[in-house]
């Protein structure tokens, strides 16, 4: 394994996802990014995920490796007579992470327009108003237009255009730590290509899906309709998930600290994980010599929500990339942490036979 050479992939395929814009029902431009990047035939649902399946040395076990291609945003709901957007979430946000972030519109042809979010200025609000979380609904998107008639003629803008965060992909001054928009989910992303790229070359005693998902920020919906077309044996779900090496969060209590290597999940209110293919992600992890941290989470879910109750059920895995910040313009990952899950991900996949895949759902005892 050429090191310097996977890293290099990876930060490419993190910065081209990562800047790349793809708010929920729009994901075209991550579509592409999947089709330009891995060999083979690719194919989309009518729900717009996109898969490409590899058979290795056997048709099954087909292990599912996964992650949804959407990010948090914001779609166009209305415009002032003075020219201003207001807008409804795609996705969960906070209010106090949004004021007088820069955003970018994509109009229905294409083109991406530059704005800022903005509210009533302080100078104007109330004691008590100052003291609370300004609501979604109190803010607007300023593009620079001088009317309605402005943003719908020149701008080209319509109801319904999406909206993400403008941010660019930049390494700190420890180059380790990435810093960016939408690594909830593009960390998953670039993970589930780069899978695919590794494989190309390898040995495998299953059929490999890679899958991108639509929708998830908005009710894991892509992946509901993907699981039931792929009809998978076993799924690796990849994410960008949420750390908690912060102030606030005891030593005890973090599960998801930056450079301690891939997130394990053990299970989150959305979904229990199989446990045997757990125990197995670890197995395999210690054999590797891969770092990893486990994770029992108390709030949050994944597309492993839908997939691990598809049709009679799949046995179904979480593995993520701790980002600090996420759901925000401004999320930071660790390099050392994507490229363990990669190695876990590239070792399940050269591993899950057919044999161990029917073994996590042998409920004898």
């Amino acid at each position: 394994m050429d090191v310097e050479k996977r890293k290099a992939t990876g930060l490419q395929l993190l910065r081209q996802l990562a800047e790349a814009h793809g708010a929920p029902g729009c994901e075209q431009a991550l579509r592409r990014i999947f089709r330009d990047t891995v060999s083979g035939p690719v194919r989309t649902d009518p729900m717009g995920n996109i898969i490409r399946e590899k058979e290795g040395l056997a048709a099954g076990p087909r292990v599912m490796v996964t992650a949804h291609m959407d990010e948090v945003g914001f779609a166009v709901q209305s415009v002032t007579r003075t020219g201003l957007l207001k807008f409804v979430p795609l996705g969960g946000w906070w209010g106090h992470t949004l004021l007088a972030q820069r955003v970018c519109v994509r109009t229905q042809q294409g083109t991406e327009v530059l704005g800022v979010i903005g509210a009533k200025p302080p100078h104007f609000l109330s004691e008590s108003e100052k003291e609370k979380v300004m609501k979604l609904e109190d803010m607007f998107i300023d593009v620079g237009a001088s009317s309605a008639d402005d943003v719908r003629t020149r701008f080209g803008i319509r109801l319904g255009d999406s909206v993400v965060p403008d941010s660019t992909f930049t390494p700190l001054f420890n180059p380790d730590f990435l810093l960016c928009k939408a690594f909830d989910n593009r960390a998953g992303m670039a993970l589930t290509l780069h899978a695919l790229l590794e494989m190309e070359g390898i040995s495998h005693p299953n059929t490999i899906v890679g899958v991108g998902t639509v929708q998830e920020e908005v009710g894991v919906r892509g992946a509901q309709a993907a699981a039931y077309g792929v009809k998978p044996d076993a799924a690796v779900v990849l994410e960008g998930t949420p750390a908690d090496d912060l102030p606030g969060f005891s030593e005890e209590e973090q599960q998801g600290a930056l450079g301690k290597g891939v997130q394990i999940r053990i299970l989150d209110p959305s979904a229990i994980m199989n446990r045997r293919l757990v125990q197995y992600a670890i197995k395999v992890a210690e054999a590797h010599n891969i770092p990893y941290q486990l994770a029992v989470r108390k709030s949050g879910g994944t597309d492993a929500r839908a997939i691990h109750l598809s049709r009679t059920g799949v046995p179904t895995v979480v593995l993520g990339v701790p980002a600090r910040y996420i759901h925000t313009h401004n999320s930071i990952i660790h390099m050392s942490d994507y490229l363990s899950a990669l190695e876990l991900v590239v070792q399940l996949l050269r591993s899950l036979d057919s044999s161990t895949v029917s073994g996590f759902t042998a409920y004898e005892d």
